[in-house]
């Protein structure tokens, strides 16, 4: 591999000019034809197109085609043996195809200085007969999305992803979990990683995202990069797109980016915090705002927090896929682990954050703590719509929210004022939603068997394996 010093990082200049030229900034992205796309990929010299989707996982897939199949890909669909997809379908039932949503057209910056410019679509996943595949993680959340609008709602989610800058060796393998700098929240005179962050936020431009903020975080090492604001499904494409750009951006610096929960022992964790709003589609007004309710949440909205706080076990199992989750859910490491809401208690659950009184109509939303960036977004959403719609539905009794620091109170206290937890473990997680109805009906049957059954054999091989921690601790017995 060639040491990070010697090579030569993404363009600036280069792709923010793109971006700006780029048809679909002028028009709205729904409305994305067959022959913008053609357009596009003429105008930029596409050589070849990468029609992504997602396993049950999260692991992002992708079948490439030559550009000029791309318009009978986007007439046609492109056929792919699914029984090679991990929970995605036994062999006698393999045959299925990729729909590309032509709204997601995006040209990978990182190919564009080489001979293979490469584009993408991301797709959506049919059987045969044409209906959608029920174990499509995108098409789960899509599901979940229609129920809401069966209520009349949209739900807009804003993620804040987190991740790791690591060292590597000549291989560009991570050397000892060692971070890439010494700098703190927010540092900025130590903070190594200063021009990389930048020009991950250049990619994303130019792939169609708008970056709000981006800064060092707690732990060394450790980053976050935020987007705009927008639709579930977009926002889910986004964190895809983020994870996909960040990791690319990174081997170009040399170094290795991790989405890991908790990479190092000791330091704060990496979290996705979502925040969320209802949306009416008829008057396009924010249902969860209420100037009269507490922290100006709206009865609707007391209702959405009430649901997730009541099936946040079974949440977690999509939430907090990884037995690596619930060492990041811990005291002690600003993770929230306890079942509880308010607005100035990082150690709650879910925060009502504050926002500009001019600006409250708009901008008032709940903020789901746990979540973690190794969650497959689609399915983290589905399952978090699906609770909250069922709070509303029932219309749950939201709990008082808490001030006071949780993890500062007793069990007694706790039981007092009726707070309770998130997963311990993957297995409790797992229990939790083998058990709920809700969430399971929300996944449907043959996700939710898939999922279980895979995530089960990981327990089963994370319980048995003995680590470095044990020999360590009772070789000597």
């Amino acid at each position: 591999m060639v040491p990070a010093a010697t090579q030569d990082p993404p363009k600036t200049a280069l792709l923010t000019k793109v971006r700006r030229e780029h048809m679909y900034d002028k028009i709205p992205r729904a409305n994305v034809t067959k022959e913008m796309v053609m357009d596009m990929a003429n105008e930029q010299a596409v050589e070849f197109v990468d029609l992504q989707f997602t396993d049950i996982y999260g692991v992002l897939k992708a079948v490439s085609i030559p550009v000029h199949k791309l318009s009978d890909a986007i007439t046609n669909n492109v056929w792919f043996d699914g029984s090679s997809i991990g929970g995605f379908s036994r062999v006698i039932e393999s045959d299925m195809y990729l729909k590309p949503d032509l709204n997601t057209f995006a040209v990978l910056p990182w190919t564009k200085n080489g001979e293979d410019v490469t584009a993408r679509l991301i797709c959506d996943v049919f059987l045969p007969d044409g209906t959608p595949f029920d174990g499509d993680p995108r098409g789960i959340l899509k599901r979940q999305l229609e129920e809401a609008k069966k209520l009349g709602f949209k739900l807009n989610t804003g993620p804040e992803l987190e991740f790791f800058l690591l060292k590597t060796d000549e291989n560009g393998e991570p050397t000892g979990m060692l971070p890439n700098d010494n700098a703190g929240y927010f540092d900025l005179a130590v903070d190594k990683a200063h021009e990389v962050r930048r020009h991950m936020a250049f990619a994303l431009d130019e792939m169609g995202m708008e970056v709000e903020t981006l800064h060092h975080e707690v732990a060394e090492g450790q980053h976050e990069i935020c987007f705009k604001y927008a639709d579930a499904l977009t926002t889910a494409d986004n964190a895809i797109t983020l994870k996909l750009t960040v990791k690319k951006i990174a081997q170009m610096y040399g170094l290795h980016a991790t989405f890991m929960p908790k990479p190092i022992f000791g330091v704060a964790g990496t979290g996705m915090h979502v925040h969320q709003s209802l949306m009416g589609i008829e008057d396009g007004e924010n249902k969860f705002y209420d100037p009269d309710g507490v922290y100006g949440m709206s009865k609707l909205a007391q209702c959405y927090i009430a649901g997730q706080i009541k099936h946040i076990k079974a949440i977690n199992a999509l939430t907090n896929p990884t037995v690596n989750s619930y060492k990041r859910l811990v005291v002690g490491y600003e993770a929230p682990v306890n079942a509880a809401w308010g607005q100035h208690n990082r150690s709650a659950l879910i925060r009502v954050p504050r926002v500009n009184p001019t600006q409250a109509k708009y901008a008032s939303r709940c903020e789901l703590r746990c979540p973690d960036p190794s969650a497959n977004p689609y399915l983290a959403f589905a399952a978090m719509l699906a609770a909250g719609l069922d709070g509303i539905r029932k219309e749950m009794e939201c709990p008082d929210p808490i001030e006071d620091n949780i993890w500062e109170l007793t069990p007694k206290e706790m039981k007092e004022k009726g707070v309770g937890m998130v997963a311990s473990t993957l297995k409790d997680a797992l229990k939790a939603l083998r058990d709920n109805e809700v969430i399971r009906e929300a996944l449907g049957e043959h996700f939710f068997n898939e999922f279980y059954i895979g995530k089960m054999k990981e327990w089963d091989s994370y319980r048995t394996y003995v680590t470095q921690w044990e020999l360590d601790r009772y070789l000597h017995c």
